[in-house]
């Protein structure tokens, strides 16, 4: 048995504990409170005058698929030949032992949901993993979290210059609504082959689509501004899907939009400067703006646009511009949890949940607090001494 013991424990969902105990053992929070007991000859961490919170989590990045150090060689996230590769799954590419891994670690950060990049109108299969391991089936949480999509003068840019489609949005727009109609009619004939002696040939692309359309996994769709949110909210709507919002940068000017249709914003990065066109209404009170409105609203560093390690500093600056701090600690916690569908196991410290805890010197969204211990899954990953 582990336990880590005297700190201020932040749960997020169930209140801050002063002077505290959390008990861990094979992996999972034991217990959490105050003067429990535990073995005399369990392992402890002296944590007094510290702060304790569950380990952060990034809720879009592309963290190994991009990665650091080593130029072009390590940009695996786009596959820009073709404007429709929903087959492409994030897992295949993630190198578990590139920098930025470490970088998150070290900043607290212990789940990430890794995407595609949004070149592509449907760029391809988005994963939840850990940030601590080498074997990537040992590091995931969700294999297929959602299906990537992008809006916007991405798509645009990427084959423009290749003198293909799309190069306008509503050429956007209608390969994602021709290719969600492709797997309606996939669908379709797949039931009707139950009844044949020749079975479908298997279309890896069409199957991704269909799991959306089943509403087994969110279209996750990477919209700056308010126009392409809306045309993402329209299409979803149209065929029955779940959605997720990436950036939302100009989702301040349709907040209640958002809430009425309760369609989640994963908002950011905060950090970065506005770099095309789709920035120029870029601002740190948005998240402020959404939550306010009832948005259930996680943050994003978009890593490596900017660094993980600064997610907690992305959440402080949202709290000067207007956001209370308890939902800018649950905005890197329990929300970016629920968005992924992994919050019964990662998010916040509860009785049950996996044992993925950081130790702090100071409070999580001061910029001068360092992060002195990370462990996941209850085993220590990380410890500035």
């Amino acid at each position: 048995m582990l336990v880590i013991k005297g700190g201020t424990i932040y749960t997020i969902t169930q209140g801050i504990i002063l002077e505290g105990m959390i008990l861990i053992e094979n992996g999972k929070i034991l217990a959490i409170g105050q003067d429990l007991s535990y073995p005399s000859e369990a392992e402890v961490i002296d944590a007094a005058g510290k702060v304790i919170m569950p380990g952060m989590i990034d809720a879009h990045t592309h963290l190994g698929i991009s990665e650091e150090g080593i130029g072009s060689e390590g940009w695996d996230y786009n596959e820009e030949v073709d404007p429709v590769t929903p087959h492409l799954r994030a897992i295949d590419a993630i190198n578990t032992q590139e920098m930025g891994m470490r970088d998150a670690l070290e900043g607290g950060v212990t789940t990430v949901m890794i995407a595609p990049g949004s070149a592509n109108v449907i760029g391809g299969q988005a994963a939840v993993v850990k940030t601590a391991g080498y074997w990537v089936p040992d590091m995931v949480l969700r294999e297929c979290a959602g299906l990537k999509v992008a809006l916007g003068e991405n798509p645009k840019r990427v084959y423009g210059d290749q003198k293909k489609s799309p190069v306008t949005r509503m050429a956007t727009a209608g390969i994602l609504r021709e290719y969600l109609f492709k797997a309606q009619n996939y669908l379709v004939k797949k039931e009707k082959a139950k009844e044949s002696e020749y079975p479908l040939e298997i279309d890896l692309g069409l199957e991704a689509l269909a799991q959306v359309l089943r509403r087994e996994i969110p279209l996750r769709a990477h919209a700056h501004r308010a126009d392409d949110i809306l045309t993402a909210m329209r299409i979803a709507e149209e065929f029955e899907l779940d959605l997720v919002i990436e950036h939302a940068t100009e989702g301040h000017k349709i907040a209640e939009f958002f809430a009425q249709r309760n369609v989640p914003a994963v908002v950011g990065p905060l950090m970065s400067s506005r770099a095309k066109v789709e920035l120029r209404e870029r601002s740190d009170t948005t998240p402020a703006v959404l939550a306010k409105a009832g948005v259930l609203v996680a943050l994003t560093t978009d890593h490596p646009v900017v660094p993980i390690q600064f997610l907690n500093i992305a959440a402080g600056i949202a709290v000067r511009e207007g956001l209370q701090e308890e939902d800018a600690l649950r905005a890197i916690t329990i929300n970016p949890a629920k968005i992924l569908g992994v919050d019964q196991r990662v998010g916040s410290l509860e009785k049950g949940k996996d044992a993925d805890v950081v130790i702090l010197n100071g409070h999580p969204l001061e910029v001068r607090t360092r992060v002195e211990k990370v462990l996941v899954n209850g085993v220590q990953v990380f410890s500035l001494a």
